[in-house]
């Protein structure tokens, strides 16, 4: 799958894409190509300016549709037939979840994402280059491009062999309908910290891992995990 992300600030974007889960999928070439475009490169602007002020005046600056029309046009033209998808990043939209991510992931196989920046955007982005536009939550960031980086894992997540193991998938909240997951434990199976009241008072001396864990009774750890999720 192929994403590509339109932004003003292309080190925020490399900075996340070259680690973790995402980073190993990308140097492993795991079915997932993402490209990183600044639009000031797309420009014609001496000075690689893409912003001005809005007409009918009002506070801030706002990102410019021209470099964004090029930029868009560049890609378009170099995988004319992919089944894409653009999204812009916007305070305000419609809330990205879980369900959507995996839509996304199983109807499309080129995601482009458009960040937004400063106090906004050109309208005609959004009326004109757009196929929805979306927020990752009610509050206002500073720029698109975590809610673009947001978004990106949550599909990249569901692409197949970009995670070790994608039985993982099927136990994670928000994938399962109960939203529910239960706790998890690993070693050492008895925990003994120098201060046990470091950030709660009255806790024991010793932190230990449930005795059913231990076990080896499947059937029994099984049971354990849907009692206790929560």
């Amino acid at each position: 799958m192929r994403f590509d992300i339109l932004t003003i600030f292309p080190e925020i974007i490399q900075a996340y894409i070259n680690t973790g889960v995402i980073g190993r999928a990308l140097n492993l070439k795991q079915n997932l190509n993402i490209q990183i475009h600044n639009i000031r490169d797309y420009t014609k602007d001496a000075h690689h300016k893409v912003d001005d002020a809005p007409f009918g005046g009002g506070a801030g600056m706002i990102l410019q549709i021209e470099p964004i029309y090029e930029a868009l046009k560049s890609i378009i033209s170099e995988s004319p037939d992919t089944k894409k998808h653009i999204i812009l990043t916007k305070a305000g939209a419609n809330i990205f979840n879980q369900d959507k991510a995996i839509a996304l992931g199983e109807s499309f196989e080129h995601i482009i994402f458009i960040c937004g920046r400063y106090e906004g955007i050109d309208a005609r982005v959004e009326q004109y280059l757009c196929d929805e536009a979306l927020s990752i939550g009610q509050y206002v960031l500073t720029g698109g491009e975590l809610p673009a980086l947001v978004m990106l894992d949550a599909i990249a997540r569901h692409i197949p062999e970009v995670l070790g193991n994608q039985k993982s998938l099927t136990q994670e909240s928000w994938t399962n309908t109960d939203k529910k997951e239960y706790p998890q434990y690993s070693r050492p199976a008895i925990f003994k910290p120098r201060n046990p009241n470091l950030v709660k008072s009255d806790l024991p001396s010793e932190w230990t891992v449930p005795d059913i864990l231990l076990s080896g009774n499947h059937k029994a750890i099984q049971d354990w995990q849907e009692k206790n999720k929560k």
